[in-house]
């Protein structure tokens, strides 16, 4: 019920504005966004490469209303792959095709993310595509899939949740694609998705193991200790080394964990958030972990 709830907030623009406005959430919210600008996207990435932690940086922000802000949004990715390649080389950016209006015009979109791999090729950074909610997540499969015989480094992000999961990875036969497994985040109907707990984590380990099996390089978004552990044991059962996949993390959960898994020698990459728009962003985090939530309400009243 309370997961449920936080992810109607995510969507309720009245209670953003409310929230968004309030200084008292400052604290909270810095723990888990990087800040507003790029610099300090860099300057977090740079830290944890101090630690022999990765990264991937995501500009904030998700579905355009018109073209022009979709515009805007690539170049403003195309600003932070620059700055990766100079200033944190090794991180990768993460785009959300929404934000590149692949809701608005799918041809658009796809000119936008096609300047975006370029620029990325040639600056030795690698893109990693978001998935979304179900509204835009075929749309956003088929622009990944159009682009990746040329740019095969490519990650993309797959829900575990999704009931269409497992029929879109074994879609792709011709060129196998990087993924980054995640449970899922999003409020979904039960037609879409699966809407348990446990069932959705056991067909995340259930993708863990054909993952490791059948695609290169996969990366397993999770902080969850059941997960972690199964990715450990059928990597070790497979006799597949530590550096040939990885685990992805959320900026501000579970930090020791983090340094904990780097020092083992796996590798970890985590998922770095900044700019203005972070409130959906951070109650689908908290709907994730709704533990969280105290630490929410103590900031907004002051505690």
């Amino acid at each position: 019920m309370i997961k449920k709830l936080l992810l109607l907030a995510a969507e309720n623009k009245r209670l953003e504005d409310r929230v968004s406005r309030n200084p008292l959430t400052k604290g909270l919210v810095s723990r888990y966004v990087a800040g507003t600008t790029l610099n300090e996207a860099i300057a977090v990435a740079r830290a944890l490469n101090a630690k022999g932690i990765d990264v991937s940086l995501d500009l904030l922000g998700e579905t355009v209303s018109e073209l022009r802000e979709s515009a805007a949004a690539t170049n403003a990715y195309v600003d932070t792959i620059h700055a990766i390649a100079e200033r944190a080389p090794g991180a990768t950016v993460s785009v959300k095709l929404s934000q590149l209006g692949v809701g608005l015009d799918r041809s658009v979109c796809a000119g936008h993310l096609k300047q975006m791999l370029e620029v990325a090729d040639q600056s030795g950074v690698t893109v990693e595509v978001d998935m979304e909610h179900s509204s835009v997540g075929p749309q956003t499969l088929e622009t990944y899939r159009s682009f990746l015989p040329s740019f095969p480094n490519t990650r993309v992000a797959q829900q575990a949740a999704l009931r269409r999961c497992q029929d879109d990875l074994n879609s792709f036969t011709d060129v196998k694609p990087r993924i980054r497994l995640v449970k899922g985040a999003y409020r979904e109907s039960i037609d879409k998705a699966i809407c348990d707990a446990g069932e959705v984590t056991a067909q995340f380990l259930h993708l863990t193991e054909w993952a490791l099996r059948n695609l290169p390089d996969p990366a397993f978004g999770t902080h969850d200790d059941a997960c972690i552990d199964h990715v450990k044991a059928v990597a070790d059962r497979l006799g597949i080394d530590r550096r040939d996949f990885e685990f992805q993390m959320l900026y501000g959960v579970r930090r020791n964990l983090q340094e904990k898994l780097a020092a083992e020698g796996y590798r970890v990459r985590v998922y770095v958030p900044f700019g203005s728009q972070w409130y959906p962003y951070l109650m689908r985090r908290m709907a994730e972990r709704p533990a969280n939530l105290l630490l929410f309400l103590r900031s907004l009243i002051g505690g």
